[in-house]
């Protein structure tokens, strides 16, 4: 399932962040540092949650900072 959520996470940054097409994406790179700010860090968490069908509200994943944060905090509310 994890991987399956990191997955999901990649291709929505990739879709917000298209100049991070050609970028090796590390699951412990920070969000500020892939260059999202916190409007792209609340869309990637919205359409994670929706690709997922979840019904979790975003605002328990906020304090995600890496790919690895949020795919675990989104597996464990599962």
């Amino acid at each position: 399932m994890k991987q399956k959520v990191v997955s999901i996470i990649k291709e929505n940054l990739l879709e917000i962040i298209p100049a991070l097409e050609n970028e090796e994406l590390s699951l412990d790179d920070t969000f500020v540092d892939l260059g999202a700010n916190s409007l792209d860090r609340g869309e990637l968490i919205t359409m994670t949650l929706e690709r997922l069908e979840s019904e979790s509200s975003r605002v328990e994943f906020v304090g995600a900072q890496t790919i690895n944060e949020l795919a675990d905090m989104i597996v464990e509310k599962g």
